[in-house]
């Protein structure tokens, strides 16, 4: 029997522990940050690179608008100056039994930016509003 790379299309995401539908989730990324370093007295005419500090990049989530849900507005005017509601977020990438196979864990979550959709006189398609979350750690596991 062939083994295939997993499908993308069936996941979902959970905040709050509530499980929330999203037509596409971006950004799952981290990298480290690299450290250049060299002495004078180094024989070799080159820099060690050690890893630094990581780096996460930001999650943008979009889904169709509905009415009446203003939770990602709800979610954002949390963030004043100093204080921030902070949640973290789970993606999981499910299965045909709709169990969970990738599992992407998000730290702290704050929203830092929301877009509304664009709007369209001659176009037959869907409302897609998008809100960009910071975080500050991100876990994959393979289940």
């Amino acid at each position: 029997m062939a083994e295939y790379p997993l499908p993308k299309f069936h996941f979902m995401v959970e905040w709050n522990g509530t499980n929330i539908g999203f037509a596409e989730v971006t950004g799952l990324n981290l990298e480290n940050d690299v450290i250049e370093y060299r002495d004078g007295s180094n024989p070799e005419y080159t820099k060690v690179k050690m890893p630094g500090l990581k780096k996460f990049g930001n999650v943008t989530l979009k889904r169709g608008t509905f009415k009446g849900d203003n939770d990602y507005y709800n979610w954002f005017n949390t963030v004043t100056l100093s204080k921030i509601e902070r949640r973290d977020v789970t993606i999981k990438l499910l299965n045909e039994e709709h169990q969970p196979v990738v599992v992407w864990k998000i730290k702290n979550a704050w929203p830092n930016k929301i877009q509304a959709p664009d709007l369209k006189s001659d176009a037959s398609e869907v409302a897609i509003e998008t809100l960009e979350l910071v975080h500050e750690g991100l876990t994959i596991e393979h289940v």
